[in-house]
């Protein structure tokens, strides 16, 4: 491209980012006031404001074209401003918080894990991440981790650990682990799922809907008689492709993929409501009865802001039908409407980057995801001001609960599944530390905070677990407490802890978070290496070459 058109280019993606960047500054400010108070933990990130329309693009075209003196540059300059709109919201980092004023984090589970590989695909295709586009929490639950199988009444164990910061060695890591409890596959209950298949013109690319057709493929292999399949498809105008199936059917339910081809606008919310009508008509009472969107999340036509959309799916779910989205592609991939939408419809959100990553989600990852042991998990950590000075939750910023919503049973959280593990990473200041993190507590006029006998024992925290059994409206409530005795250096620490610890730097890196300190990838590929464990299906080595790539586009800045 000459010089000339790089610079009508860059003029109309500034025009066009001129609104995008008021709403993230202004966002931001309002945060910024909340995180005074101590409070940002409880405010969700802002939605990002939608990308310019091709009409608004090719108006602010016309008179940087007349500049050039040819007519036919118009179209020419808006299609290259179009090539790339990918959406992520903006994400402002969980702040280093007093105990003295707000001794409770609260939070609810998270086991997407489209954040990982999602920028893996950026990685892989030679160029660092936009920081946004980093959730730490889905970068460390991508990987299983080594905890023992519950054995009591609850769906889950507990596992805690609290061990030296490897990119602090002033402050504690705190490693909290879930494992759900695994069921016996051949006796769970039918499976009632729609295909809601993106066939639209952008999805024609090789890594969309061909690479789309083949991981549905590989899911119906892992399907029996008892379950149901039903293919919804929109582009334009969305129209049912094949009524509900039994799962044996396969020349009957591979025909109808086969068929589909991408073409035309992108009618998603219209598909959407389509794809609840059908799986309501076949709705399977103690059953598992689940939509399962796949797209590039470009919606354009219908109900197709991130808003209605939501309210859509939040309604559905009252009424026992669960949404699990799987995104595929770049270069118009919309992350926020889709992470949102999983969130809001009781289900996981993926990233399908190459068949091996659909082989994980729809054959090795699948069955578990699709049967909820727990419904509504929330955690709530409670620290002790006599120990520890300042704490930052790793992630989950856009999972923080207000306090009170930890004992509401009406406020919705996330969902686990049968045999899935959880990881959340605390980073901790003890009292005594020196610290810029450290903010001095405000001086309070009507109430004092003096400290409780309990206080004064050697425990460090306490974390309480609420969580419903799947057909319930009641929490049951867990609770733990960690000593701080329990306090380990770096290489007397598990396997668990230096992987999740590893992987939690490299996110930070990627962030180029403020609160990186001492973090390298060369640390972190040193600490993960030591904690490979099994790996059968090497996930952990493809980490280690990730890492590897970044450090090598690191120094070639």
């Amino acid at each position: 491209m000459k010089i000339s058109n790089l610079l009508i280019v860059g003029t109309i993606c500034l025009l066009c980012a001129c609104g995008s960047r008021k709403g993230y500054q202004e966002g931001g400010h309002a945060t910024e006031m909340y995180k005074a108070e101590e409070s940002a933990q409880y405010a969700p990130p802002p939605p990002p404001p939608p990308p310019p329309t091709a009409d608004q693009i090719t108006k602010l075209a016309e008179p940087l074209a007349a500049q050039d003196g040819k007519k036919d540059r118009k179209k020419e300059i808006a299609d290259s401003v179009q090539q790339n709109t990918e959406l992520y919201t903006k994400i402002v980092e969980n702040q280093f918080i007093t105990p003295q004023v707000n001794p409770l984090s609260t939070f609810s589970i998270d086991v997407d894990k489209a954040s990982y590989t999602n920028c893996r695909q950026m990685i892989n295709n030679g160029s660092l991440p936009q920081p946004d586009a980093v959730r730490i929490e889905e970068f460390v639950n991508y990987f299983d981790y080594s905890y023992p199988n519950p054995t009591g009444e609850h769906p889950f164990s507990i596992t805690t650990e609290v061990a030296t910061c490897p990119w602090n060695s002033k402050h504690q890591l705190v490693h909290i682990g879930l494992q759900g409890k695994k069921l016996d596959y051949s006796q769970l209950a039918p499976s009632n799922l729609v295909f809601l298949i993106d066939a639209s013109g952008s999805m024609a690319d090789v890594n969309k809907l061909p690479l789309l057709k083949s991981s549905l493929k590989l899911l119906l292999n892992e399907l029996s008689a008892k379950d149901k399949i039903a293919i919804v498809a929109y582009a334009g105008a969305a129209g049912l492709v094949l009524d509900a199936t039994p799962a044996t059917e396969k020349d009957k339910i591979l025909d109808a993929l086969d068929k589909l081809e991408a073409g035309g606008s992108t009618a998603g919310g219209e598909g959407i409501l389509l794809a609840y009508k059908i799986a309501k008509q076949n709705f399977i009472a103690n059953g598992n009865n689940r939509i399962i969107l796949a797209t590039d999340g470009d919606f354009n036509v219908g109900v197709s802001s991130p808003a209605e959309l939501t309210r859509v799916v939040e309604e559905k779910r009252k009424e026992g039908v669960f949404l699990t989205v799987c995104g595929f592609g770049m270069g118009n991939y919309k992350d926020y409407t889709m992470e949102e939408l999983s969130r809001n419809g009781n289900g996981n959100y993926f990233y399908i980057d190459q068949i091996a990553e659909a082989k994980k989600v729809f054959v090795k990852e699948m069955r578990a995801t699709l049967f909820t042991i727990a419904k509504d998990v929330k955690l709530q950590v409670e620290f002790n001001p006599a120990k520890v000075q300042a704490y930052r939750l790793i992630g989950y910023e856009n999972r923080m609960l207000k306090t009170e919503d930890f004992e509401d049973d009406k406020k919705d959280a996330g969902e686990l599944g049968a045999g899935h593990t959880v990881t959340a990473l605390y980073e901790l200041i003890p009292v005594g530390v020196q610290s810029e993190f450290v903010k001095n507590a405000p001086k309070l006029k009507y109430q004092a905070t003096e400290k409780t006998s309990k206080a004064n024992t050697n425990e460090l925290l306490t974390i309480k677990f609420r969580y419903k059994k799947p057909s319930e409206d009641v929490s049951k409530l867990m609770e733990e407490s960690v000593v701080n005795s329990e306090v380990l250096t770096l290489p007397q620490s598990s396997e668990n802890f230096r992987f999740a610890a590893a992987v939690a730097e490299f996110g930070l890196l990627l962030r180029q978070s403020e609160f990186k300190a001492q973090a390298s990838y060369e640390q972190a590929t040193e600490l993960a290496k030591g904690a490979m464990g099994k790996d059968e299906e090497g996930y952990r080595n493809e980490f280690l070459r990730l890492v590897e790539n970044c450090l090598l586009m690191a120094k070639g800045k």
